[in-house]
């Protein structure tokens, strides 16, 4: 039977979900890749300026959170794993925060680099909306998110990544572009990294830019633009479009599993020889924002292998993780409570 047209089923009982929710917990996940500060400034709209056609806003609030790496960290932890995350900050005053904010949410940091000198790469948001009103995006400022990692940060990085490897249930690469994760490193984390029981722990990649370069790992979870723009060409409701992009990643980078991620079409799980399994939204398709999506997607996928879940179950348990941080603003987590709740499982 052709792959693009096999039905394959398309749920797994909630039940079995509910049980890799109560498993995952305690799972000891090494996160490796780029931290990232996500800035928030919400303002109130005043008038729109003369001296220009912009608006005026008055200052409401300044929030700073996880991104990249720091909020796939973010998400583990919050649904019940132990994340474990090595990556760089700068010593100012957005890197303090940004640790400050990890700690509280009970993310270990004291692998984390922290080289004199650095700044720590912010993605600067201004969110403006009335009174009775929600807050829209209106501009982004990105401040140090090109500069590229020197010789001596990522000999620093890899050395404490490759520590890190003896005793971890998986492993979540996150690469946004900032120099310091690369397929060698990958590659030596493959052939280091141990569980606690002496076997080969899973290992995931989320890679912004080069994707295709990383090989015979568990899993990747792209999202359709990053699909598309690997295969040269545009995917939207073309379901052979998708599948030839879900089957050239499969042979490009030998992967065990592709997750592709559709926002509101849902998700494409792709493996080899067997049919691909497409799955819907999970809950509205009214999405409030993506910000820090992807990263949940990942992360929750990498705890359900690690606790033993098949890809297809991984995926699903994913996917309605993914369904509830859309329907939240700014870069936020979904938590375990929250899983058990979308499932219809409360405690």
């Amino acid at each position: 039977m052709d792959f693009a047209t096999a039905i394959a089923p398309r749920r797994v009982e909630p039940g079995r979900l509910l049980t890799l929710i109560d498993a995952i917990a305690g799972r000891r996940l090494l996160i490796v890749g780029d931290l990232i500060a996500d800035e928030f400034i919400y303002g109130e709209i005043a008038r729109v300026s003369r001296e220009a056609p912009v608006l005026i806003l008055n200052y409401d609030s300044t929030e700073v959170v996880p991104g990249g790496a720091g909020n796939a960290a973010n998400n583990v932890a919050a649904l019940g794993g132990a994340a474990r995350i090595i990556g760089l900050t700068g010593r100012d005053e957005t890197g303090r925060r940004l640790l400050a904010t990890l700690k509280r949410r009970r993310v270990d940091v004291k692998d984390v680099l922290r080289p004199t000198g650095y700044t720590t790469p912010t993605k600067t948001r201004i969110l403006a909306g009335g009174i009775h009103s929600a807050k829209q995006q209106i501009v982004r400022m990105d401040r140090g998110t090109h500069r590229r990692a020197s010789a001596d940060e990522r000999r620093r990085f890899e050395q404490a990544a490759l520590v890190a490897t003896a005793s971890i249930d998986a492993v979540l690469v996150s690469d946004y572009g900032g120099g310091l994760v690369t397929p060698r490193l990958v590659a030596a984390i493959k052939r280091s990294a141990r569980t606690p029981r002496g076997g080969r722990p899973p290992i995931l990649v989320d890679s912004r830019y080069d994707l295709a370069r990383y090989r015979g790992l568990t899993a990747s979870t792209p999202n359709e633009a990053e699909a598309e723009a690997l295969i040269g060409e545009p995917i939207g409701d073309d379901v052979r479009a998708l599948e030839r992009a879900g089957r050239r990643l499969l042979e490009d980078t030998q992967m065990a599993a592709v997750l592709i991620t559709r926002g509101s079409r849902g998700m494409a799980l792709f493996e080899p020889d067997a049919p691909t399994r497409h799955i819907p939204i999970h809950g509205s398709d009214e999405i409030a924002d993506v910000t820090g999506a992807g990263d949940t997607v990942i992360a929750t996928m990498t705890l359900a292998l690690a606790a033993g879940a098949s890809p297809f179950e991984a995926a699903q348990l994913a996917n309605v993780a993914g369904g509830i941080v859309v329907m939240k603003r700014g870069t936020a987590t979904a938590s375990a409570e929250e899983l058990r709740a979308a499932l219809g499982g409360r405690r």
